[in-house]
């Protein structure tokens, strides 16, 4: 199952800890994977994010701790986060450095399920 969030979506510069996107499930469902993407066109980069879920919009935990995540076009501009099983609702990631551009950046925020 495919649970999809979207919209392009860029950090103000100005800012270097960013909550840069988030979904709503609708109701808990289990989820193992989130896939990140930019625009297919866009150069290699590699951005610092940790994804936070919960079962409400306000109390979110963290479920994949901060790391480096390389966007390259050679692969789509493509990154998969690998989930420990969870049943959550809402999703939140965070961007805390972009090495091609001041502040984080996203085009597609998808949750999926096993």
């Amino acid at each position: 199952m495919l649970l999809h969030g979207g919209g392009r979506c860029c950090s103000h510069e100005d800012e270097k800890t960013r909550w840069l996107a988030g979904v709503d499930l609708g109701a808990a469902r289990s989820v193992s994977r989130v896939v990140l993407r930019l625009p297919a066109g866009w150069g290699a980069r590699t951005q610092t994010l940790s994804l936070q879920a919960g079962a409400d919009g306000s109390t979110l935990t963290t479920v994949k701790a901060a790391a480096a995540y390389a966007f390259d076009p050679a692969a789509d501009n493509t990154v998969t986060l690998t989930l420990p099983a969870t049943v959550q609702r809402w999703f939140r990631l965070t961007v805390t450095a972009n090495s091609g551009w001041p502040a984080g950046q996203l085009s597609e925020f998808e949750v999926r399920s096993s």
